[in-house]
């Protein structure tokens, strides 16, 4: 293989440019040709009448025709010879066809052939006038109406240029094939199959970006096995020490140290806990353990099995079964979490449940009637660590993470999670999750 079609084959732009001009050329060409064609078809067949013709045309034709003439001898001719003849005299005047185009008695005188014969012209096309013992003879070729076949040959130069339009999309779509298996492979590894690579035996500029993407997506998965590891080893060397530090404080005699200790440990092993699954969450890869659940009988369950002194917890369910695909452990963090917000900052008022069901499209609603939240923070409450009060003590309120990985789980899900809130009213958080994820990594 020479070098310039080794550089053509491993070169994407150079064959997309070869197609497009190959395929122009060939567009003019057609044009040009049938342009010709119906040119050919709609000009005259005989402009200019050859002396050898009318010699002929004297010595044979006229004879035949005779004076006076016969005219079934006439119109035989005219038909054979496909020309129109007219014959004039004093007493007749006769036509082989209605052929109208040429007014005789206006063209224009052009040649003498002969003592009785001469040639006039009309818009470039010639008329032989022959007169004998007193009759005139008129001769010119017969118009053909050409119409139908200048269709023909219009539509067959149409379908040519049609099918070379195809052939150059065909081609065209076989370049870029890969494109269209590198948009599915990109959609598969951003739906957590790291696992997938895109196969092609290209070795053009599609073959080294889907070479680039593999790659990619072997890094992403290095990466994101090694996050795993360390989210791992983190859980288990926190967890280790604060087990050990849990174990012997059961050991102490001071019970009011103790209690309060043990308070400070559990605090930081729940917040060891929800940075881990907060970790886990942030990004696209997160794996949901998915199954069908009876929405409104599971959080239900949750609600029944919350324990709290301080307020009471009224829940409003559907009245049908509707089936929604979640992860059981992940929404119950999320109503537990808006539960214990709700208990937290109520100041003892009821708080509201509600489960409603449309357009494919569950919603969980939690309401409270306390504190509220001031305007200017709600567009930063679901941010990690966020606090209105700007406060981290137990007795008002945690370390600003829960509604931060509600916001995550409700996203997990393919669904959002919107707050509303008045200052001593209290807080409308609405959660609306589709009835099935999207594509996300799922086991079942």
């Amino acid at each position: 293989m020479t070098p310039l079609l080794t550089h053509v084959k491993r070169s994407l732009f150079l064959r997309l440019l070869l197609i497009f001009g190959v395929t122009i050329v060939l567009i003019f060409a057609i044009i040009y040709i049938s342009l010709q064609q119906l040119n050919q078809i709609n000009s005259n067949q005989i402009i200019e009448i050859p002396d050898y013709f009318v010699r002929n045309f004297e010595t044979i034709i006229i004879d035949d025709i005779g004076t006076p003439p016969d005219l079934e001898v006439a119109a035989l001719l005219a038909q054979d010879l496909e020309w129109t003849i007219r014959i004039e005299h004093p007493d007749m005047v006769w036509r082989s066809d209605n052929d109208y185009r040429l007014p005789v008695e206006l063209a224009e005188y052009s040649r003498t052939l002969s003592s009785d014969a001469e040639i006039r012209t009309w818009n470039g096309e010639d008329i032989m006038v022959v007169e004998r013992n007193g009759y005139r003879f008129y001769m010119h070729q017969r118009f053909l109406d050409n119409t139908d076949f200048n269709y023909v040959v219009l539509y067959f130069g149409l379908g040519i240029a049609a099918i070379v339009l195809f052939l150059n999309y065909f081609s065209i779509s076989r370049l870029l094939s890969p494109v269209r298996l590198l948009k599915e492979g990109a959609e598969r590894i951003q739906r957590g199959d790291l696992g997938y690579r895109v196969s092609t035996d290209r070795q053009d500029e599609l073959g080294e970006l889907t070479a680039s993407v593999n790659h990619m997506a072997d890094s992403l998965q290095s990466m994101l096995e090694a996050k795993r590891q360390l989210l791992l080893a983190i859980s288990h060397e926190l967890r280790t020490p604060i087990t050990r530090a849990k174990l012997q404080l059961e050991f102490m005699d001071d019970e009011k140290n103790r209690d309060a200790l043990l308070d400070d440990i559990n605090e930081i092993d729940l917040l060891i806990s929800d940075l881990l699954e907060a970790e886990r969450l942030n990004n696209t890869h997160s794996v949901l353990v998915t199954e069908e659940v009876d929405l409104s009988a599971f959080i239900e369950s949750v609600v029944d099995s919350f324990n709290s002194d301080s307020s009471e917890i009224r829940f409003t369910g559907l009245e049908r079964d509707e089936e929604v695909v979640i992860d059981r452990l992940r929404i119950r963090l999320l109503i537990t979490n808006l539960l214990n917000n709700g208990v937290r900052h109520g100041r003892g008022k009821p708080i509201d449940v509600k489960v409603s069901f449309a357009n494919e499209q569950a919603t969980i609603e939690v309401i409270d009637q306390g504190e509220g939240i001031a305007e200017e923070h709600l567009a930063d409450i679901t941010e990690p660590f966020y606090r209105a009060d700007n406060s981290r003590q137990r007795n008002t309120g945690g370390f600003g993470l829960g509604l931060y990985l509600c916001k995550l789980i409700a996203e997990a899900h393919g669904g959002n999670i919107h707050i509303a809130s008045e200052v001593d009213k209290g807080t409308h958080i609405t959660v609306t999750i589709p009835r099935e994820p999207p594509e996300f990594k799922t086991t079942n």
